[in-house]
């Protein structure tokens, strides 16, 4: 790997348990972590997230190598693992802490998402509007330590088999040519 400094990106596209199991995947990112970003509550919890009232999202924070993947390619598989179109929700689970944002961490980052979002509207890629919100990085609060690689440690939880598996399959189809060595 290459020894650039790392790069940030932060994205809510549902629950962090698939978007966390998608993003370990791909070259050129070096960690993931989960957690929560967007809210008011000065020390969220995850049950305090699941219920709604703290305002935050789950999301999940990269550290990339932009020598090894740009952010725009972060941007495109963002796109392509959850549905932009659902405001506050993803599949079955419902609130707004499911729904899809990029917190961007500087104007680039603001610009190149709003690009994106203008260029997939263009192309008519979904059938409904995009909803994705774009807002600035805010605090980022780690998810509590079960979460990390959630997937990875419980791949035949029933959640797991259902929701996260076919994102994870999804990106490794994609992105067949950008994944990790084994």
């Amino acid at each position: 790997m290459s020894s650039s400094p790392t790069a940030l990106v932060t994205l809510a596209g549902g629950c962090f348990w698939c978007t966390e199991a998608a993003f370990e995947q791909l070259a050129g990112v070096v960690s993931v972590l989960p957690g929560y970003m967007g809210g008011h509550d000065p020390a969220p919890t995850y049950e305090a997230v699941c219920r709604g009232g703290t305002g935050h999202a789950e999301v999940v924070q990269i550290a990339f190598d932009p020598a090894v993947i740009d952010y725009e390619t972060l941007l495109t598989a963002f796109f392509t693992i959850h549905d932009p179109t659902t405001l506050n929700r993803q599949g079955h689970d419902v609130g707004t802490q499911y729904r899809s944002a990029i917190f961007y961490h500087d104007d680039a980052q603001r610009a190149a998402a709003e690009a994106m979002i203008a260029r997939l509207t263009a192309e008519g890629v979904w059938s409904a509007p995009i909803v994705t919100e774009v807002s600035p990085a805010a605090s980022f609060f780690v998810a509590e330590a079960y979460h990390h690689q959630y997937f990875r440690r419980n791949p035949q939880q029933a959640y797991c088999m259902a929701v996260v598996a076919p994102k994870a399959m999804k990106l490794r189809r994609v992105f067949a040519e950008r994944l990790k060595a084994d």
